[in-house]
């Protein structure tokens, strides 16, 4: 099918933004033979309090022990003092240029959604093979390194959930459908044929290439914005070789009230995503619906014994002599005692 077509104006407007902007990797990685590397990978923008959520993040996957690093991926507008504390936590920091999509008059499921693009700047980090990108409220109970082994040439994900709010502008809310309890909604033959599977973009394993990297940024050029912005465009650029991957790698926390039979044990879930509204840890007070749920505070409680927990801090002298900034009596502070910003953004999921 041949792609939509837009205004040209618009088009050049959006290449000369990503021409600019274009090479954020090392080229000199460029050049380099694929290693057999893995890593995860996150996404941060901004001089909000997501900071909290990566350093919990990093820290869950050393409990985890995981063998592998977290990169985290920061826009320019990331401060040095946050950069610094990534760092004394073992995250490999690297910056990225933003990502302009095509300008629209799309409504986004939420304002912020327009800064996630930029993470279609991980496709460019091609020193290793394979990555797990995990979001910045996501985090990790269990040891999922395993996943690295699935077979190449797919993209991995966990489906989404289509009952939340968010999803009001769309056919399947407005019928009642969702693909993770198809049976108790049909899907009318007149409204058009059943949506492909759609998979939550706050958890997914890839593969990078630059090959990919160029023709995602391509597509984009031509490709509208929609209202879950990168989640709706990586869903339709890899519709073709997605395959669905178990809940328990990225339960989305809504499940527990909407498909409560589709959760299984609460001990075995691997990676919990803390996106429904009220539920970010570090932002929790228990007010809005659905978080006074003792399952909901069980996750907090355990999100926070992670991140307060100061034996998951990375031990490297060598690293911890060079960090100064907020540190106390020698001692690092972690963004718990820094003080909060503004605003927040960090590719939160559009669940």
């Amino acid at each position: 099918m041949s792609p939509p077509t837009m205004n040209l104006n618009l088009i050049n407007k959006t290449q000369a933004c990503i021409q600019d902007q274009s090479f954020s990797a090392d080229l000199n990685l460029l050049n380099k033979n694929k290693s057999t590397k893995y890593a995860y990978v996150t996404f941060l923008a901004g001089n909000g309090d997501y900071i909290k959520g990566v350093v919990g993040l990093a820290k869950g996957l050393r409990k985890a022990g995981s063998r592998y690093p977290l990169v985290v991926a920061v826009l320019a507008d990331v401060p040095q003092e946050h950069r610094r504390v990534l760092t004394s936590q073992g995250c490999i920091v690297r910056e990225i240029a933003d990502v302009c999509p095509p300008e629209s008059e799309t409504e986004y499921a939420m304002a912020y959604y327009v800064i996630n693009y930029s993470k279609l700047r991980i496709w460019e980090f091609v020193e290793y093979e394979k990555m797990i990108y995990l979001d910045g409220d996501i985090q990790v109970f269990d040891n999922i390194d395993h996943l690295f082994d699935l077979p190449n040439g797919y993209f991995y994900a966990v489906m989404d959930c289509f009952c939340e709010k968010t999803w009001s502008h769309t056919p399947q809310y407005k019928i009642g459908y969702c693909q993770q309890s198809p049976e108790k909604v049909s899907w009318p033959a007149e409204i058009g044929p059943k949506p492909s599977l759609f998979f939550n973009a706050g958890m997914f394993v890839f593969e990078p290439s630059i090959e990919t990297y160029h023709d995602l940024l391509k597509t984009l050029m031509v490709t509208p914005p929609t209202p879950f912005a990168e989640q709706d465009f990586l869903n339709m650029y890899f519709k073709d070789i997605y395959k669905p991957i178990p809940l328990v790698y990225n339960l989305v926390l809504a499940m527990l009230w909407r498909h409560p039979e589709n959760v299984p044990d609460l001990s075995e879930v691997k990676v919990v995503h803390y996106c429904a509204a009220g539920s970010k840890p570090w932002r929790y007070t228990g007010k809005e619906e659905n978080m006074q749920r003792e399952d909901i505070k069980m996750f907090i409680k355990k999100w926070w014994d992670i991140y307060e927990d100061k034996s998951l801090d990375y031990k490297n002298p060598d690293m911890a002599a060079h960090v100064t900034t907020g540190s106390k009596n020698g001692e690092m502070v972690l963004p718990s005692a820094l003080p909060d910003a503004n605003i927040a953004v960090c590719a939160p999921s559009a669940a």
